[in-house]
């Protein structure tokens, strides 16, 4: 039995001593063998490789992939012409030397990026402040980010220090006043428009005045145009109302007498409250007493 127990715990430190000097390199990463603290070897090829058990040798991995760097800073920049503009940016770099890159930049990508973001934001200022910003927007736009790689890339391959990168692309994603200037512009901008349209509406105002006095005139025109017509139709009736009551009275005085009795009486009488105080037997009751006509 002890002897079954001596094999097996035998058998598991050799497994763990085994394990300790076994270790796997991924396809994206760069494998750094340790040797004291220095470097020994730098694995660029995937697979199962060997090591001394530590304390011996120990081993670290570092990203080989390409790795994307953006700006986060919003500090404006001077132009040429002394104009504040804000600037957004990303740099697409790799890691090519890891032993150069451990000695002279750092342990991991964080320290690579921490640095490289300096550098580029001052060739960005540096490339800026040449220029205009028509420049910057139009014509020299491709020229300003092919000047802030190279002069990226001579901070990077310093001869005393290289880094060990590669900076393979920047790209200038937007360019922008900075937000005093922004909000200056818009103000100018926003009263503009509002002039423009105070103006509009005035004019509109003043159409739509001109408008109403022209159909208050056509309506006034017309207005006379039809009670003239309408007196005229009237006064054409009248005339031939007059005519055929003349014919009609001239014909039978009788009847015109009694006609225009029935007439005094309806003006006379026309409201239930008027009161009339008259003789009977006056002239003007003639035509009620009925013999009237006759006896004339």
């Amino acid at each position: 039995m002890n002897k079954i127990g001596f094999w097996v715990s035998s058998l598991l430190v050799l497994l763990g001593l085994g394990s300790s000097t076994l270790f796997v390199v991924d396809q994206r990463q760069y494998g750094v063998v340790y040797a004291l603290g220095q470097i020994k070897n730098v694995i660029t090829e995937p697979g199962l490789h060997f090591k001394l058990p530590p304390p011996f040798q120990n081993v670290s991995y570092i990203d080989k992939r390409l790795l994307t760097l953006e700006s986060t800073d919003t500090e404006p920049t001077l132009t040429a012409e002394k104009q504040r503009v804000v600037i957004d940016w990303y740099v697409r770099w790799r890691i090519a030397e890891p032993s150069a890159y451990i000695r002279n930049v750092g342990m991991d990508e964080r320290a690579g990026t921490l640095q490289l973001n300096r550098v580029v934001r001052n060739s960005f200022q540096q490339e800026v402040n040449k220029r205009t910003v028509k420049e910057l927007l139009s014509a020299q736009r491709e020229e300003l980010m092919a000047d802030v790689k190279r002069g990226v890339l001579a901070a990077v391959r310093g001869a005393e220090k290289p880094w060990g990168i590669d900076v393979v692309d920047v790209r200038i994603t937007r360019i922008d006043y900075a937000e005093t200037i922004t909000k200056s512009v818009y103000d100018r901008m926003e009263a503009e428009r509002k002039r423009v349209a105070n103006e509009l509406r005035s004019t509109g105002l003043a159409e739509g005045e001109k408008i109403r006095a022209d159909a208050d005139r056509q309506r006034e025109v017309i207005v006379a145009e039809a009670f003239r017509e309408a007196q005229k139709i009237k006064g054409e009736g009248d005339a031939a109302a007059a005519r055929l009551y003349a014919e009609s009275f001239g014909r039978d005085p009788a009847f015109a007498q009694f006609y225009r009795s029935l007439e005094a009486y309806r003006s006379s009488f026309a409201s239930k409250g008027d009161v009339l105080v008259m003789d009977p037997s006056s002239e003007f009751f003639k035509a009620m007493r009925g013999n009237g006509a006759g006896a004339r």
